[in-house]
């Protein structure tokens, strides 16, 4: 069997604060939007521009970094996997959301070398368990 790949790297500005909640077990989960612009020429010479939107969710440590430093605007580089959740509403509609699961963050407004943040430790894993319909 062949092996697969799901990674995902994207630069943009968050598009409000991040969200910052806590699973049963204590574990805290951080989500946030992130949108990234394209730009191209069309074929008449006119400038277009596309906006992504991206909901990102970070785990543990990574999570409370995100809400201590990261605001409405803050301009950051995500990398991880793309996972897509599914749930049922109080009516018994099924709702879904593709996620990117975030493993590494750089903070691209800090003005030091420490704005790496690679936290791949096991809190980025599986979020479909149990925990993950809290958030």
């Amino acid at each position: 069997m062949t092996r697969g790949l799901n990674k995902v790297m994207i630069i943009g500005h968050l598009g409000r604060e991040p969200e910052m909640r806590f699973t049963s077990t204590g574990r805290p989960v951080a989500a946030f939007n992130v949108a990234t612009v394209r730009g191209w020429t069309n074929n008449d010479g006119d400038r277009q521009e596309e906006t992504e939107w991206f909901y990102v969710v970070t785990w543990g440590r990574l999570a409370e970094l995100c809400k201590q430093r990261l605001h409405k605007g803050s301009l950051v580089y995500v990398e991880g996997r793309l996972q897509t959740r599914n749930w049922e509403g109080p009516e018994s509609e099924r709702h879904y959301r593709t996620e990117l699961v975030a493993q590494e963050l750089i903070f691209l407004d800090g003005h030091d070398g420490s704005d790496d943040v690679d936290y791949d430790d096991g809190d980025a894993a599986d979020a479909r368990g149990a925990d993950a319909d809290e958030m």
